[in-house]
């Protein structure tokens, strides 16, 4: 089996990794009940091995770690931030049909 290129995150590792991170950084807010949070998985192992180097994808299971989500003020999942220098500066909510597209685009925006 392939080792996963995105880093799973808990409460504990949230700052570390994210708001104190000095790469840009996506964050994919997904629980497992949630069929659209499981379509997204997929493109977001290949969004972070296509990025890999210069943007770190990280993935937090809300139903275990709901504090860092609250305080991301999510509301819906899936929620994808972006965030740089530990600010979000783009979100995504939602899958839509052209998804990998749209996410590629926010990222490239935003390096």
């Amino acid at each position: 089996m392939e080792e996963r290129v995105a880093v799973d995150l808990t409460d504990d590792s949230y700052d570390s990794e994210v708001l104190e991170s000095d790469a840009l950084v996506l964050v994919d807010f997904w629980a497992e009940w949630c069929g659209p949070c499981r379509m997204a998985g997929p493109v977001l192992e290949n969004i972070a091995e296509e990025f890999k180097g210069n943007v770190k994808v990280c993935m937090m299971n809300i139903d275990e770690y709901r504090d860092s989500a609250v305080k991301a003020g999510v509301t819906s999942i899936p929620t994808l931030n972006i965030y740089k220098a530990g600010q979000i500066v783009d979100q995504i909510k939602g899958v839509t049909p052209s998804f990998e597209a749209d996410l590629r685009e926010k990222i490239n925006a935003h390096l």
